[in-house]
């Protein structure tokens, strides 16, 4: 299993490697007001996935953090977790499909 990850990884490697061989041409990308940016097309698609990965992060946090507040101002029960009685155990928790 040890060595199928790492020729997995491997293999990864080799293919965006190989990407990258075959897009070096360089391209301009515009901004506004005139502004222009020429790179190897490999660094502007490395610079578009790096933008929303960070945009996407970024976006993320606000709810990862109410989230994590929540769970902090109301731990589980721990008395819960060491009993052996089942949830289902009790008749009051039935759910009947209605």
């Amino acid at each position: 299993m040890k060595y199928l990850m790492w020729l997995l990884k491997a293999a990864i490697f080799f293919t965006l490697f190989a990407f990258a061989l075959n897009n070096q041409q360089t391209v301009a990308v515009k901004f506004f007001f005139g502004t222009l940016w020429q790179a190897p097309l490999v660094l502007v698609v490395l610079a578009a996935f790096a933008f929303g990965l960070a945009l996407g992060v970024l976006l993320m946090m606000p709810r990862w953090w109410k989230k994590r507040k929540a769970a902090r101002r109301h731990p589980a029960d721990a008395s819960a977790f060491g009993s052996s009685k089942s949830v289902t155990d009790n008749p009051s928790t039935y759910h009947h499909g209605l």
